[in-house]
This record gives structure tokens, C-alpha cells and sequence, in this order.
């Protein structure tokens, strides 16, 4: 009798424990299965490119945060996603070599890289990716002299629908002589090489029939989502990066092991970040420090820094203090981190001056970031709103000249800052222009939620009343 596919049991009683001895930013079990295709780091590196590419990064800024030229960034992207420096004919054989083996041949390769892995780190694996090669070379308009041709890159093409058409044949030997396990295997080669070296159609395609196979496990169909999901996020393509996500989350809520909980809600942190709503990407941000394990998404400083900086914005100023100025997790990598850190200890200290020319050094981070880029303007202006809502609630009125000179800023700047957040209704105050003063208008709470909750009625009732002409007709 064939093996069944639903055999996470077991491995999910190690994985608790395993994930339970770990140290914290370090890969879980489950984490550790995951495909290394797409490389989420090489994403970040090609959005840095981009920016500078189209100057909305400074070639300084981008230096001070990559660690190198800009320049020499782009040469290695192109490297990684094309040949790695080999010439075409020699990265096919190597590859076909490597994509050719028998299943046995196979197991005693993954096994040798394994042990030759921490010999050579510095080597990466070329992806041989065409679709992608094509959209860097015109989007950064890349022709240098050793750029790969148009015959290059349908020679690649071609190579890889005879890989494809290999690993497909795995699926019909393992369903024939095999067992479900093995089918299950042989999907996932097919759906990692596809994400590896074709478009995010053939991926996510491959995919598909992974998590339709019958038998298949809560675990197993849970680590293909999230698969999918990276998938998704490496091209930008939210909308469905979201959509794998819900349907992930339909799956385990039937069950699944805590790993791969916490492991699903940093993604939903992620997807709730692309999509600008950081409250909810707040939470699981935070929620997640203690159990971070998907080093496959992003490096473990990264997500402190998405997790402090959108905190920032909606924990009250005890719990700032307990969850993030004084976290034990954070303050691992609050070196890796320095801008980020000082944004939150400045603000706790109420160092306004200090906080302003800190959001200053914080911009570029912003920018650099494919995921906080799109969200730069907004997350900005709400820690500028945060900054002055919270000088402010310590006093009932105070002049314009004491207030910038608090901030380190003129007093014509700050009064332009703060009546254009006043009228957008986002400071409760007022400037006296002619005593240049700022006086606080604390709302009284208890008579702004019952005008809210008339202004919603009457809201409810017109719609009703729409809706009531509509069904009469």
C-alpha cells in the first residue's frame, strides 16, 4: 500500500519542540523546508537598483544602506538572475547536469551540497531566469557589452522546457512505482524550478496542482500558500499575494502546528504593510517578535524594523517603553538597526529636535525598502502628526516660538506644518496667529462618539431609505 501525503503529525510534535529550543530570528523546521526560490533578499536588492535607477534614491544614501556602489549592486543582480558570470552554453550544461540525475543521484547531491554548503556561502547559484533578465534589461536599460542577447536568453528558455519536461516525467514514474510522498515531491520540483527560473504564471500554475493533490496534509498545502505567496510578493503582484494568503488561512484554521501559524500571520503582516494597513500590520508585527522563523521572507532586523515603525504609530507610550525601547529581542539587533531605534528612544525622551532630524535619516531606509517605499510620504507624515500630538497633549497652550524651538525647526515652517494638520482634522487645536499661540482643544470623548454614532445613522438610514426606493421600483 502507498504511503499517504498526510504524515505531518510527527513532524509537527518535532517541529514545537525544535521551534521552542531555538533562538529567536533563526529558522524553524518548517522554515527551514521552505524553497529558497524567490530569494526575497534579491527582490530588496533589485528595488534599491530601481530607485537609484530612477532617482528617487540617492546614489550616497543607497551606498550608506546596501554597503556598496550602486553600480556594482546592478552588475550583481544582473549576474545573479542571468549566467553568473558563466557563458550561456556552460550554465545550461551545469545546470542540466544538475536537473538530469536519478532520484538517487539526486539524494546523494542535496546531501553533498548540504556539506559543502558552509565551505562555499560565498557561491550563489545563478537563476537563469529569462522572463525576469528581460524585464531588468529594459526596465534599467542594462546593455552592457557582456549583457546576454535576445538568442540568449530564448536558448535559456528552451533549456529550461526540457527541464520542466524531466521533472514532469518524475510525476509520472513516482505515481506509477511510487507512493503518494513521492508524487508529492516530484510536484514541488516542478512548482520550485518554475519559481526559480520562469514567470510568475508557471509558478503559480505549478503550484495550483500542488495544493489539488488528494491527501495532502493541512501542513503541507499550508507550506505551498506561503510558497505561492512569495511568489506573489516577488513580482508585486499584492492583489494575489493577498488572495493566496485568505485561502491559507481557510486551511489552517482546520488545524496545522503553531509554526506554521506564526509563520502565516508574519506573512499577513507583510500583505497588510503592501496594502497600507499598518494597525493590522502592527499587531502581528509585534505579536511576531518572539516567534519570528521565516528567515526565507525577510532577515530578522528587517522585520524589528517594520515592527517598530509601525508601532510607533499605535502603541500607547508605557507600552512603547515595555515592547520596544526595553524588548529583549529587539535590543539584539538594535545595533543592526540604529536609525529605527533612535526614532523610538527619541520620541520616548521627547527629544523633539533629535526625532525630526531622525524621521530625515529615516526617509532613504523608507525608500530602500519595496515594502515601506509605497508608504513612505504617509508613514512620515504620521510620525511628524504623532511628534506634535504628543507635545502638545502636555499642555493647554503654548507659543509657536517655544514649540519650534523645541522641534528645531522656524516658527513660519511649524505654523504651516501644524494648520494644515489641524484643518485635515488630525491635531485637536488651534492657532492664535495675532499672540502666537497654539492652544489645545481636547475634545470631550464621550459627546465625539455619540455625534459619531448620529452621524452614522443618519448615514444608515438615507442608504435604507435608497434601498427602499430601489426595491419599490
Amino acid at each position: 500500500m502507498a504511503p499517504s501525503m498526510d504524515i505531518d503529525d510527527n513532524v509537527d510534535k518535532k517541529s514545537k519542540s525544535t521551534t521552542a529550543a531555538k533562538k529567536v530570528g533563526t529558522p524553524s523546521a518548517s522554515s527551514e523546508e521552505a524553497s529558497p526560490h524567490p530569494d526575497m533578499s534579491l527582490a530588496q536588492d533589485i528595488h534599491r537598483v530601481m530607485m537609484v535607477h530612477c532617482s528617487t534614491l540617492s546614489v550616497e544614501d543607497a551606498t550608506a544602506i546596501i554597503g556598496m556602489d550602486p553600480t556594482a549592486l546592478l552588475d550583481k543582480v544582473i549576474s545573479r538572475v542571468g549566467t553568473g558570470g558563466k557563458s550561456v552554453e556552460e550554465a545550461i550544461k551545469e545546470n542540466e547536469v544538475k536537473y538530469s540525475k536519478t532520484e538517487e543521484d539526486s539524494t546523494e547531491g542535496k546531501k553533498k551540497d548540504e556539506e559543502e554548503s558552509s565551505d562555499e556561502t560565498e557561491e550563489i547559484e545563478p537563476l537563469l531566469n529569462a522572463a525576469l533578465y528581460r524585464h531588468l534589461q529594459s526596465t534599467l536599460g542594462y546593455n552592457k557589452s557582456d549583457a546576454l542577447s535576445e538568442v540568449n536568453l530564448t536558448a535559456i528558455e528552451t533549456h529550461h522546457e526540457s527541464i520542466i519536461k524531466i521533472l514532469r516525467e518524475n510525476i509520472t514514474k513516482a505515481k506509477d512505482e511510487a507512493g503518494d510522498m513521492e508524487v508529492l515531491h516530484a510536484h514541488m520540483d516542478v512548482a520550485r524550478y518554475c519559481a526559480k527560473c520562469t514567470t510568475k504564471e508557471m509558478a503559480l500554475s505549478a503550484y495550483e496542482e500542488v495544493v489539488a493533490l488528494p491527501k495532502l496534509s493541512i501542513g503541507k498545502k499550508l507550506d505551498a500558500y506561503l510558497e505561492m505567496t512569495r511568489v506573489c510578493s516577488f513580482w508585486g503582484d499584492w492583489k494575489s499575494m493577498n488572495e493566496t494568503l485568505t485561502k491559507a488561512a481557510k486551511v489552517i484554521e482546520k488545524g496545522g502546528d503553531w509554526d506554521r501559524r506564526n509563520r502565516l500571520k508574519a506573512y499577513q503582516a507583510m500583505s497588510y504593510l503592501c496594502s497600507r494597513d499598518l494597525k493590522s500590520a502592527s499587531s502581528l508585527l509585534v505579536e511576531g517578535i518572539a516567534t519570528f522563523s521565516c528567515m526565507e521572507l525577510c532577515e530578522y532586523s528587517e522585520f524589528i524594523m517594520y515592527a517598530i515603525v509601525t508601532n510607533l504609530l499605535y502603541l500607547k507610550r508605557t507600552e512603547v517603553k515595555k515592547s520596544i525601547i526595553d524588548g529583549s529581542e529587539i535590543l539584539q539587533v538594535a545595533k543592526d538597526i540604529p536609525v529605527v531605534m533612535q526614532l523610538a528612544n527619541t520620541l520616548y525622551d521627547c527629544d523633539y529636535k533629535a526625532y525630526l532630524h531622525t524621521l530625515v535619516d529615516l526617509q532613504p531606509h523608507l525608500v530602500a525598502n519595496r515594502y515601506l517605499q509605497p508608504h513612505a510620504g504617509y508613514i512620515l507624515r504620521e510620525l511628524h502628526v504623532l511628534a506634535f500630538q504628543q507635545f502638545l497633549d502636555s499642555y493647554q497652550s503654548v507659543t509657536l516660538e517655544s514649540m519650534a524651538t523645541s522641534f528645531g525647526v522656524g516658527v513660519e515652517f511649524l505654523d504651516l506644518q501644524l494648520s494644515r494638520f489641524i484643518a485635515a482634522g488630525r491635531l485637536t487645536a488651534k492657532i492664535d496667529k495675532y499672540g502666537g499661540v497654539v492652544e489645545t482643544n481636547r475634545p470631550d470623548w464621550k459627546n465625539a462618539r455619540y455625534q459619531e454614532m448620529i452621524q452614522k445613522g443618519d448615514l444608515l438610514l438615507n442608504r435604507i431609505q435608497k434601498l427602499g426606493r430601489v426595491v419599490d421600483l
